[in-house]
């Protein structure tokens, strides 16, 4: 979690630790870094796809480098259909930070992609869907009772999509 933590202030956010857990805000926005994925106690692959959906609404521009697993880039396509500026090249994507993401129909096309739809979903305006999220369902119980908790409006629509 330190590596996390790490790059989220690089990015200009507050973390503080408290006794529930931790508390984040990004009060001043959120500015573009550098992220490269690597073993323990580096940056986790597992959060790469989330942090890119992050780094898609900051200010300039992110590099991220996979040096883990190829092909863990699926969920580029569908962060471009709701506005997001990535260029993949090889194991690096460079993103450049939009205002805002728009809603849009997108698909899961695994866990860590899952949730970072959501992310990316919550961030933006307008609806967003998201289908296939029977992977998302593998890994994180009751996802949309946790968010509505923290404010979000989300639901699962017919027992195949999340909002």
């Amino acid at each position: 979690m330190d590596s996390v933590v790490k790059i989220l202030r690089e990015c200009g956010v507050t973390v503080e630790e408290t006794q529930r857990g931790m508390r984040v805000a990004a009060l001043n926005g959120i500015s573009g870094t550098d992220i490269m994925t690597e073993p323990y106690p580096g940056f986790p692959t597992d959060m790469q796809a989330q942090l890119m959906a992050l780094m898609t609404t900051a200010t300039g521009a992110s590099m991220i480098t996979e040096t883990i697993f190829e092909n863990r880039y699926m969920h580029v396509p569908e962060l471009m259909r709701m506005g997001a500026r990535i260029n993949v090249h090889g194991s690096s994507a460079i993103v450049r930070g939009v205002p805002k993401l728009s809603g849009a129909q997108v698909m899961a096309t695994d866990l860590r992609a899952s949730s970072s739809l959501i992310l990316a979903g919550l961030a933006a305006e307008g609806e967003t869907v998201v289908n296939r999220v029977y992977h998302l369902d593998r890994g994180y119980e009751r996802v949309e009772e946790k968010l509505a908790a923290c404010g979000a409006h989300i639901e699962r629509i017919k027992g195949e999509a999340a909002e």
